[in-house]
């Protein structure tokens, strides 16, 4: 099996906003207790964050973190969160059928994230939430000082606003499992009036509005087309959601990211149609605020509890394989795709793994994150590639090599993001740099194994992890090498 990848300079596709690199924390499962938070933990700061958590949050280089949800958002009054902790109260979170102490809210995590060296996306609530809600709380956050609500948030010991740029104005308010869910429609007047609010009261901020939770729901794309007309001139995000699991066909599953390139396609082709339609010269973007590989098969309901283990999918090698390829459609869409929140960050779908008490560990899909946020941030070059395809019984024909290239000018450097989706064949790949006149292999390293199914565990934390490969010399302008089947690939070149 062949295949080639030639890279032009000047075949561009869009620069990656940093924000591309972002995930999500929401009140669910153990997230935030016993995940980002745990009081008495041997690692845990005079706040109750986890060291060891942070640490890991720091080494994935994340952009933002959306928060507090999520199914929960829709539900939450945010000033529950807000003020002494023996005073807040302690309800019960419908959306996950579980109780929520709110030991932590907007405040504290505000410290947390400074703590992580990330920022915030915010979110309101537009279930049983107002406009005056959303307005209220942008007002807690951002306003320097001098009115009720600024000066309840000083009161509450941060004298600095928290500057929260960016908003989520609700949550898959498409699906019908939504708290207060609203037709498309009714969503998008409300949508409307909660970003007129929010943005008189701090112009500065970006909204995101709901699109679709999935491509799978059966207004899609309709529901998009609908919001977008009532609130394109003054949102400046559509949110897309989208998940995969493997329901049994390995082919279909690390195919993935076909399906996630056309939804992406699909929900472009929607905002510009609106654009046309309202005869706006405004570009909308995309905030792509949840993405994952997600078991929603193995969902069970569970009695009211506090914290409790729910949606803690165990990621194989497969898992990872699946989600790089994920990975590489959001890069091949970065000039409008500005935002992607990997779902979730700890212990819930996510690259992160406690134990109470005991120490945390990097899932499978923790490395394929963690190397396009070190290496895919640049410009996104637009290859020729000849790569040869393969059958699956859910898209038909896909390609069996799936490249994304980032040139990184300022540093002089070169990343190929390589999948081959091929569990029996290795891939001769051709690598052709001649418009970068003379190129230098710097750094090579591959995430693959014999048994696909392998995990890592605080007992074997480092069973799937990427390893070096012997650097290729080329000569100096084109280099031939080998993908391994089902492997994940990082090649990057100096520029000389």
């Amino acid at each position: 099996m062949k295949a080639t990848i030639t890279l032009v300079k000047e075949f561009t596709n869009g620069k990656v906003d940093d924000n591309l690199f972002s995930s999500f924390i929401e009140h669910l499962g153990r997230a935030v207790y016993t995940g980002i938070y745990e009081p008495g933990h041997p690692q845990a700061d005079g706040q109750g964050f986890r060291q060891d958590v942070i640490d890991m949050v720091k080494d994935l280089k994340v952009g933002l973190v959306r928060y507090p949800g999520g199914n929960f958002l829709s539900g939450y009054n945010w000033k529950d969160g807000i003020g002494p902790r023996d005073k807040r109260p302690v309800r019960l979170d419908r959306a996950w059928h579980t109780i929520e102490t709110n030991q932590i809210g907007i405040d504290e995590f505000v410290d947390w994230a400074a703590k992580a060296g990330t920022n915030i996306m915010g979110a309101v609530n537009m279930g049983t939430g107002t406009p005056q809600d959303a307005a209220d709380i942008v007002e807690y956050c951002n306003y320097p000082e001098g009115t009720a609500w600024s000066d309840l948030r000083i009161k509450n010991g941060h004298k600095k606003p928290h500057d929260i740029m960016y908003w989520c104005v609700g949550n898959e308010m498409d699906g019908p499992w939504q708290i207060c869910h609203l037709d498309a429609v009714d969503y998008g007047k409300k949508a409307r009036e909660a970003i007129k609010l929010m943005k008189w009261t701090d112009e500065r901020i970006k909204t995101v509005v709901c699109g679709s939770a999935s491509s799978s729901m059966p207004t899609y794309p309709e529901w998009d087309r609908i919001v977008l007309e009532h609130t394109y001139d003054v949102a400046d995000y559509l949110s897309i959601h989208r998940y995969f699991e493997n329901r049994g066909n390995d082919d279909d599953f690390l195919a993935s990211f076909y399906d996630m390139d056309q939804f992406i396609k699909t929900s472009i082709a929607t905002c510009d149609y609106v654009k046309a339609l309202t005869r706006s010269k405004k570009t909308m973007y995309l905030s792509f605020d949840e993405w994952n590989v997600w078991y929603q098969s193995k969902m069970q309901a569970l009695p009211w509890q506090n914290a409790p283990r729910i949606l803690e999918d165990h990621y194989s090698l497969l898992d990872a394989l699946a989600f790089g390829g994920m990975a590489i459609a959001l890069l091949n869409h970065a000039d409008r795709v500005r935002i992607a929140c990997l779902a979730q960050l700890v212990n819930v779908i996510a690259p992160i793994f406690t134990e109470p008490g005991k120490g945390a560990y990097q899932q499978a899909i923790y490395f394929p994150f963690r190397d396009i946020s070190l290496y895919g941030r640049g410009t996104v070059l637009t290859p020729v590639i000849n790569s040869p395809v393969k059958i699956t019984a859910a898209y038909g024909e896909v390609p069996a090599v799936v490249f994304a290239a980032v040139h990184n000018e300022e540093a002089g450097e070169i990343s190929i993001f390589a999948l081959n989706t091929n569990k029996e064949e290795s891939a001769e790949t051709e690598i052709s740099l001649f418009s970068f006149k003379e190129t230098k292999m710097i750094y090579r390293t591959v995430l693959t194994g014999k048994d696909l199914s392998v995990k890592n565990s605080l007992e074997t934390p480092h069973a799937v992890c990427p390893v070096e490969v012997p650097l290729s010399n080329g000569d100096k302008n084109s280099y031939t090498l080998t993908l391994q089947p089902a492997s994940w690939n990082v090649i990057r070149f100096k520029v000389c």
